[in-house]
């Protein structure tokens, strides 16, 4: 049985549909039970706050319903943050898997992107002839009077 509910849970926890579906009826569930809890503190609170005892004074009853009066509160502030704990987890899962999603598409658009920031790649120059000027005549020009070759002086 075990193994059952295991291999159910793997399942629910690999589709996002099905996560968010079920975590949605323990939500359900956890609002269904701090209803019950919110009633019974009303109840136990008028209940223990009128059991006076002979010699009491008119405080004494409150005092004592207070630690578990202090007790179901705090029992109910955690079941409302778990219950909000479990909307976040299902907001994330759904976002998480948005993300993975968009993860392919979002690579190739970085991958254009940095293609496009690259120079672009130089081709091979056609043989020149000598003592021509290149194309770009800052770069590879005659550097000394050496490198006139057949150049002559006017």
């Amino acid at each position: 049985m075990t193994d059952e509910h295991e291999n159910a849970l793997r399942a629910v926890a690999q589709n996002p549909e099905a996560f968010v579906a079920y975590l949605a009826d323990l939500q359900r569930m956890l609002l269904g039970i701090g209803q019950n809890l919110e009633t019974l503190q009303r109840e136990t609170r008028v209940h223990l706050r009128s059991t006076h005892v002979e010699g009491d004074r008119w405080y004494h009853a409150r005092l004592r319903a207070l630690p578990l009066e202090r007790q179901l509160t705090d029992v109910l502030r955690h079941l409302k943050a778990v219950t909000a704990g479990l909307e976040k987890g299902a907001y994330k899962r759904r976002a998480h898997e948005d993300e993975v999603n968009a993860l392919p598409g979002k690579r190739r658009e970085k991958a254009i992107a940095k293609d496009r920031k690259k120079p672009p790649a130089a081709l091979p120059n056609s043989p020149t002839e000598k003592g021509s000027a290149p194309a770009d005549s800052r770069y590879g020009g005659p550097t000394t009077i050496f490198d006139l070759g057949d150049r002559r002086s006017a």
